[in-house]
């Protein structure tokens, strides 16, 4: 018998990767055994220690990886300069969403619970608001530190948290559709636990996680028949594979563009662009705020990243054939996010179509298929994901007795409650609408400008007005903050603890920064293109 022969790996190609997952399954035993009162430090520093070494690793690595990339676990991993771009804004992005998750202080006891059972377990009857003695159990303060008293923090958000974040990183480099879908699984499962697991509005919290899910497994059918059609079409799952097909093959094209067509499907549903965007607002307002922020910033990374590899490299040379369709597809997105936004009364909900619409943008450069749309892209995605993530954070602060105080009204005259509070959600405001000096009007410059060198200058003219619009739903909330009166039974604003005080630090600085100073990482973002 012919001896198998592992396929060779190259390890500190996919060191990050490997990091990741491990912490992942680590926590899940720590999990399993560490006494209650002992889970919550160590979860946090293991989540913690693993994205800074997965980080480390990573940097040490691009500094001597080979400009082509490489292809390794048996060519099912590309690790080329896009993917360590995405890698590292993964990790970063998901740094600053893990110190949202774990911080205990905004919310006591934390955003997340285990399951529904706990409200039960503070004495409310079934269906009840309130226990016995007619306290809501919601509001119970549970100490945390003693081997004897219930845990505040529930950990389980942790392992979840670290998986997810593996998936996309796997997700995004992935050189076949079936490790493609692989990863879709596992970045999908468990982000539909997370929204389902909010410890204030219980029953929006699981009406979320069930459409997200229920929605979710139609997508991921929908890929996986595109992956059936074009390995018929192709005899391979391979991108190269497919790509080498389309060009040299005399198949009907129908099962290559009834495939590309299904698969996409699938892919534009995960970076919530219209008009496979249904799930996005019902979800952005019913998960825990901590969960929404990390959807946010970094399934969207995921998305387009995979949208991009999957485009340039399997379906690049038969571009004439899907842009028009992919034109009407980001008009679609753009318009629905920009024009259904201005009918939101509830600010995450509103945020949920501002991501709409920056789908449709991120659109643009995608479609472009040249290096300049590869680095617009990659950048903006990083710039949208700090911003989303601050922005997410300085949500969480505003409370009511009731939980956060999402309803646009409830944000009147903040600005004379916490006028720090209410600037710093200006300046994020004006960076999501692309106002010079921020992160968002260098991305959006760079994705245009690409796009417009590439012959879509019909479609730049619609993303500009799309801008215009979403623009006036952004300033509303300025204009509320800052030039309404404040209601007399108005909302808080709580102070934040070290965890999201870092988290909104961080993202604003970037924000910042990469408006003023963005040259160093466009470089970085178009250091090369995709390896297939």
């Amino acid at each position: 018998m012919t001896p198998l022969t592992p396929p060779p790996i190259d390890y500190a190609a996919v060191a990050p990767l490997l990091i990741v997952l491990g912490a992942a399954c680590v926590s899940v035993l720590l999990e399993a055994f560490l006494p209650r009162h002992q889970r919550w430090p160590a979860q946090v520093a293991l989540s913690v220690v693993a994205i800074v070494v997965a980080g480390v690793t990573l940097g040490v690595y691009a500094g001597d990886a080979p400009a082509q990339g490489v292809i390794t676990l048996g060519s099912t991993m590309a690790v080329d300069m896009p993917t360590l771009f995405l890698w590292g804004t993964l990790l970063v992005l998901g740094f600053g969403s893990l110190l949202l998750i774990a911080d205990r202080s905004v919310e006591p006891g934390g955003a997340f619970v285990a399951s529904a059972l706990e409200r039960a377990s503070a004495g409310a009857a079934p269906g009840s608001t309130t226990g016995p003695s007619g306290v809501d159990p919601e509001h119970v303060d549970r100490s945390y530190g003693a081997p004897g008293d219930a845990p505040t923090m529930q950990t389980e958000v942790f392992p979840f948290t670290l998986f997810a974040l593996g998936g996309m990183m796997a997700f995004v480099a992935a050189n076949d559709l079936l490790t493609m879908f692989v990863a879709l699984e596992v970045l999908s499962l468990p982000l539909y636990l997370m929204c389902g697991l909010a410890r204030r509005r219980r029953l929006l919290s699981q009406e979320a996680a069930v459409k997200y899910f229920l929605l979710g497994a139609f997508a991921s059918a929908f890929f996986l028949y595109g992956v059936a059609l074009l390995y018929g079409y192709a005899g391979s799952v391979r991108l190269s594979a497919i790509a080498e097909a389309a060009v040299g093959t005399d198949r009907s094209d129908a099962l290559l563009f009834g495939g590309l067509a299904l698969l996409v499907v699938g892919l534009l549903f995960k970076g919530s662009v219209g008009p496979f965007h249904t799930w996005t607002p019902d979800v952005y307002q019913g998960a825990p705020t901590p969960a929404t922020a990390f959807m946010a910033a970094c399934t969207k990374v995921a998305a387009f990243g995979a949208i991009a590899r999957v485009l340039y490299v399997a379906f690049g040379s038969t571009r004439w054939e899907w842009r028009g369709v992919l034109w009407a597809v980001a008009i679609a997105s753009m318009v629905i996010g920009a024009v259904l936004g201005l009918t939101q009364t509830d600010l995450k909900r509103m945020i949920a179509y501002s991501s709409i619409a920056h789908a449709g943008f991120l659109l643009l450069g995608t479609m472009a298929i040249t290096q300049a749309g590869t680095s617009g892209t990659l950048f903006y995605l990083l710039a949208y994901g700090f911003t989303t993530i601050a922005v997410f954070g300085i949500i969480s602060l505003v409370r009511t007795a009731d939980g956060e105080a999402t309803h646009l009204s409830q944000w009147a005259g903040l600005a004379k409650r916490s006028p720090v509070l209410a600037g710093v959600m200006t300046f994020l405001l004006l960076a999501l609408a692309g106002i010079p000096l921020t992160s968002g009007f260098t991305a959006k410059f760079a994705v245009f400008s690409a796009a417009l060198s590439d012959g879509m200058a019909p479609l730049v003219v619609v993303a500009l007005v799309a801008s215009a619009i979403a623009a006036f739903f952004y300033l509303r909330v300025v204009v509320l903050m800052y030039f309404s009166e404040t209601p007399a039974d108005g909302p808080t604003v709580s102070v934040p603890g070290a965890f999201t005080t870092v988290a909104i630090t961080l993202g604003v600085v970037v924000t910042l920064l990469l408006g003023v100073a963005p040259t160093l990482v466009l470089d970085w973002a178009g250091a090369g293109g995709f390896t297939g």
